[in-house]
Parts: structure tokens; sequence; C-alpha cells
């Protein structure tokens, strides 16, 4: 693509962020986007037995490593598993994890031909409940174990969308050794599509959850982290909500204008020492 080109595409997709945010995200066109590539890494599509149906995704791992590799699921944000969240599971590699990312809308249909964030939400989000996400993340968990995966040394992290379902996820699983949450809304209203919140589960946790997010966050109001930080702390788990003042919703996708570099290397590190210091290494 031309220089020229990619500064158009730039545009356009600045001026639709506000309405769609994710058609154009399937590539890497905003100024800010990282990539990273695939030298020395194995990386494919999984076909995940899910009981009803295989569910396709992506996977990085380093090519050569000998032994089990320590293990992230990354669970994608409300968008799907788009380049961004590849990349991430590339990052995640180059670490020494295998990283997977789970296609957790396969049944539903393809975010990707969506052309809006209303359409995306109505016709396929609000179709998809959390027992079949946290059923599919139980068939990744099996799935990651019988293809290389050390399960004694094992992580969830999730981003938006994903970083509520890792809330839950951590509650659920309790083999895991780590998790941490990319700004993911801990309360609202219930349904039965969503019968819980990860504060109404905050007592539930014994895998010990970073939770990063963005004082800036619309989405997200502070009063309902402060309630989740007082919950975690009521519970006296090993658990640690970090807020940061100057970011908003979404401040890792550096491939949208909310993207915040500073904050989003931060938390990224702070990310692998949490991995790190509980075991997920």
């Amino acid at each position: 693509m031309s220089d020229s080109s990619q500064a158009m595409n730039r545009r356009h997709f600045l001026a639709g962020a506000g309405s769609i945010g994710f058609a154009l995200a399937v590539q890497p066109i905003a100024a800010g986007t990282i990539i990273t590539d695939s030298q020395s890494l194995e990386t494919g599509t999984p076909a995940i037995d899910t009981g009803s149906g295989a569910m396709p995704g992506y996977y990085a791992r380093p090519a050569k490593a000998e032994g089990p590799l320590p293990l992230v699921i990354v669970i994608q944000e409300i968008f799907g598993v788009h380049e961004h969240i590849r990349d991430l599971c590339r990052r995640l590699a180059k670490q020494g994890y295998l990283a997977v990312a789970p296609e957790l809308y396969f049944r539903h249909g393809d975010p990707a031909k969506i052309a809006d964030i209303d359409t995306l939400v109505r016709d396929l989000v609000s179709k998809v409940p959390d027992s079949e996400v946290q059923s599919d993340l139980d068939a990744t968990w099996r799935w990651a174990g019988a293809h290389g995966a050390d399960l004694a040394r094992a992580a969830v992290t999730g981003f938006c969308w994903g970083g509520r379902q890792t809330w839950l996820y951590a509650a659920r699983n309790r083999q895991l050794k780590a998790a941490a949450a990319w700004y993911g809304k801990v309360e609202g209203p219930v349904n039965a599509i969503m019968p819980r919140h990860p504060l109404d589960i905050a007592a539930e946790l014994t895998v010990p959850v970073l939770g990063l997010y963005g004082a800036q966050d619309q989405s997200i109001p502070l009063a309902s982290l402060e309630k989740m930080k007082a919950a975690l702390h009521k519970a006296g788990g090993d658990d640690d909500i970090l807020i940061y003042p100057d970011a908003g919703h979404g401040f890792n996708a550096d491939y949208r204008p909310s993207y915040n570099a500073r904050d989003a290397v931060d938390a990224w590190q702070k990310m692998l020492d949490w991995f790190a210091r509980h075991g997920a290494r």
C-alpha cells in the first residue's frame, strides 16, 4: 500500500471511529499500530473441539521451544479476533508463551462483516451467553494442554468485552495462576445472557487478577472500580486494580485513536510481571 493510500485510510478510520471503530480494525492502519512479525514463531488457526463444533481462532508460540510452554489464553475485544488480537498473541509468543485467542462468536456470526457497532451489539454480541463463552474457554484450555501448553503455568488476559470475561473465567478456572483484565466492565444490569458480573463474583476469586483501567474511560465509572476494589479488599485475595489517570477506554488498542502509548507500554509490562510473580511463566 502506498503512503498516500495509508494516509487516506487512516483519515477514514479516524473519521468513523466514533460510530464504527472496528470495521477497518482488521488492518493495521493507524499511526501507532504495532506490527509484530512471526519470525521465530509458529502461528496458525486452531480447531478447538467445543463439543458442539470446531472453534477457530489464532495461536502463536516459539517455533523451536523444547518442552511444554507457559500458556496465555487471550480473550478478544468486542470486535472479535482481528489483527490487533493476533498481534498481541505474537507479542506474548515472543516472550516465550503459547498464546491462543479463540473465536468466541463463531456460532453466531462474523463481526468483521458487520458495518456498525450498534448492529454488532444487537445482532451478534447480545446473543452470546456468558455460559457459552466460559465453556468455550474451558475447551480452549483443554486444546492448549493437548498442544504443548504447561497448564501448571497458565494465565488469561482479555480486553474490553474480553476484560469482563477474564474476571469471570478467573473465578471459574481455579487452575489458572494469574489473570489480567483490561478495561472490562465490572457491574451492570443482569439478564439471562449475563447473569452475573465481576463485582458479583469478587468474593469467589482465588486466582490473582490484575485489573488495568483508565480514569478517562466514559464507559466504566470510577465509582464502579472503587466498588470492585472494596469487594476485592474485603475478600482478602491477592488482586489489584491499576487506574491510569490519563487513559481512556481501549488505551492498549494501538489501531484506534484511544491508544495511549505510555500507559499501554507500562500496563503491558505490569501484566507480564504479574504473570511471572504468580507462576505463569
